[in-house]
């Protein structure tokens, strides 16, 4: 049995995720975190996690922890829904056309970033090493990996993961020419509490996107608290325990300020997505003004440029390090936690001795490319489709989506593709 020790740049979704698993397996493997608190980098938003997430989470997690996810995802009962920005539907799918009963690792779920992140780092005090900012790495005579950290320490390994985000550090040093391009889109989030007002069960239990027929997108989803949460603090942005619905305005970027959108103050841009929404239903606009403004924020989309594939050595990546997509899809997270799965196994393989180390990682590259990258074409295309201002594709869009819910065979076949 060889026994192979694993050094991950990043304690993110998917990063953690692979310790758990390659802890589960007997993998040495340590975590290096640049943040120095648990808390520090908290985002109190809900995620989606979908089949492909939930596959990935159960292989990687001991028993005990998976469980502790279940307890911890938002109890929904709801479906998805297409409307028009007058809340009129378009297309409406019952939970059971997106995902029929089944094993609990094959379904979807809403869950609380902090919740998520929380489960993750659960058991894991001897693997994960806070406040520790990686620099850069060099190859050492042996064949093996030694990371920098800007307190002056080091940690070496026989391969060094960066998992450490859209701007990681690994990938400036591994791949200098991957690139990440701002798509010309802007998204500007914000949560609204469930108990604040009465709003139609359209927007309290189903996931909605609204697409007007001039411009922009629209996208709900809500967070009911399941039966374990972490305390309550302080700000509603970090709040765990309350029902709220999460909503996201997408468009074009020319349709805001043109500087310093992202620094805006909440109260700004709530004023600036009720300008933009005038004429849409009550229901909706209740949702941006009744929202807490310390919780809306905006962001410019970025994306990733197709990368080829390199000469495997003892460094790789995982998850945004690598395929850093737009959030118009919602599998970023997802697509994270599938390379965590595929590595996860790929380095146990190495761990008992039935593959060497750079054919695994060869291996998990070549795979990892190839399904990371179609889900960045994807959200990039949902992205432009958000943010166009052509409205006779959006009256086709529209017209299309329509058709598919009169029409049985269409309809399933939607269904399946949003199931999986």
């Amino acid at each position: 049995m060889v026994t192979p020790s694993v050094m991950i740049i990043g304690a993110g979704i998917g990063g953690l995720c692979l310790a758990q698993g390659l802890r589960r397996a007997g993998v040495s493997v340590t975590v290096h975190e640049r943040t120095k608190a648990r808390t520090d980098w908290l985002q109190g938003y809900r995620i989606h996690i979908n089949p492909n997430g939930s596959r990935a989470l159960h292989a990687c997690l001991p028993p005990a922890t998976w469980q502790a996810f279940l307890d911890t995802v938002s109890i929904d009962t709801g479906g998805f829904g297409f409307t028009t920005e007058r809340l009129d539907d378009l297309l409406r799918f019952t939970p059971e056309e997106i995902t029929p009963a089944g094993a609990p690792e094959g379904r979807h779920y809403g869950v609380s970033r902090i919740s998520l992140r929380e489960v993750l780092l659960s058991g894991m005090d001897d693997v994960v090493r806070l406040d520790h900012e990686f620099t850069h790495y060099e190859a050492t005579t042996d064949g093996r990996v030694t990371a920098y950290f800007t307190d002056g320490g080091t940690a070496t390994a026989d391969v060094l993961i960066g998992a450490d985000g859209a701007n990681s550090r690994v990938r400036r040093q591994l791949l200098p020419h991957a690139r990440r391009v701002d798509t010309g889109v802007v998204a500007v989030a914000g949560k609204h509490r469930l108990a604040d007002a009465a709003l139609p069960r359209v927007l309290t239990q189903d996931v909605n996107l609204v697409i007007p027929k001039s411009r922009g997108s629209f996208f709900t989803a809500v967070w009911h608290p399941g039966p374990q949460v972490i305390a309550p603090p302080d700000q509603f942005l970090l709040d765990n325990t309350t029902a709220y619905l999460l909503w996201g305005y997408t468009d074009a970027a020319t349709a805001f300020p043109a500087e310093g959108v992202e620094s805006l103050p909440g109260t700004d841009l709530q004023r600036l997505v009720l300008n933009r929404t005038d004429g849409w239903a009550p229901a909706l606009r209740e949702v941006i003004a009744g929202s807490d403004p310390q919780t809306i924020n905006a962001i410019r989309v970025r994306s990733a440029t197709p990368v080829k594939a390199w000469e495997t050595g003892r460094v790789t990546l995982l998850g945004d390090a690598i395929h850093n997509m737009t959030p118009m899809a919602g599998i970023g997270a997802n697509t994270a936690l599938r390379d965590a799965a595929l590595l996860c196994v790929k380095l146990t393989e190495v761990h008992a001795g039935t593959t060497a180390m750079v054919p695994a990682l060869h291996d998990y590259e070549r795979q990892m490319l190839d399904y990371g990258f179609a889900a960045v074409r994807q959200s990039l295309r949902n992205a432009r489709q958000a943010s166009t201002t052509n409205r006779l594709a959006r009256t086709a869009f529209r017209a299309a989506l329509r058709t598919a819910s009169a029409v049985p065979p269409l309809r399933r076949r939607m269904a399946t593709q949003l199931g999986q």
